[in-house]
């Protein structure tokens, strides 16, 4: 993933030292937990076809039932 990311945007920042630990509720009321994993693209315009597409191919790679993208604007001061 970060090979890609870089190779298609320039770089990336993958926060791995310690990731953060997931707990929810599902749709059972069971507690699930998962380990999550930040990764950090800058990007000048937003490509939002082909985010909605990579995020499908992680899903998949990770057998991830959902992979949350988001996407916020920064302005450089």
């Amino acid at each position: 993933m970060r090979a890609e990311l870089t190779e298609r945007h320039g770089g990336v920042t993958a926060y791995l030292r310690s990731p953060a630990s997931g707990v929810w509720r599902d749709e059972g009321g069971e507690v699930a937990r998962d380990e999550v994993v930040m990764v950090e693209v800058m990007v000048e315009r937003l490509e939002r076809r082909w985010w909605a597409e990579y995020r499908r191919t992680l899903e998949e790679r990770f057998r991830q039932s959902e992979l949350v993208a988001r996407a916020l604007r920064c302005d450089r001061l």
